[in-house]
């Protein structure tokens, strides 16, 4: 699906999830990365930001980026499992924000 929306940025990702209390949706505009064939975030507020939250509570999100829309599921990155995923995601938020510190966070489109 591809709806142009021009007062959307294209430097940041807009994601929608459900609030874990309300189930309304709620939508933040964030920093993110690509890599292969998923987006990731980065929570500085780790599992505190309320988004973090929100995704673990239901996997089930949207977001846009680049002018495209997206339904898929999203994830935090911090399982043993993760490690190497962590760390090839933090290169790439360091190399273009020189900050990766936080809570990574995978949405990947179904």
């Amino acid at each position: 699906m591809s709806d142009k929306f021009p007062t959307y940025k294209d430097e940041f990702l807009y994601l929608t999830t459900t609030g874990r209390k309300s189930g309304q949706p709620r939508e933040i505009e964030i920093w993110f990365v690509a890599h292969e064939g998923c987006y990731y975030l980065c929570a500085e507020g780790r599992d505190r930001a309320n988004w973090v939250q929100n995704i673990r509570h239901d996997a089930h999100i949207s977001f846009w980026v680049h002018g495209q829309r997206y339904a898929g599921t999203g994830r935090p990155l911090d399982q043993a499992g993760d490690q190497s995923l962590i760390q090839a995601v933090s290169v790439l938020f360091d190399a273009k924000y020189q900050w990766s510190a936080g809570l990574l966070v995978q949405l990947c489109p179904a």
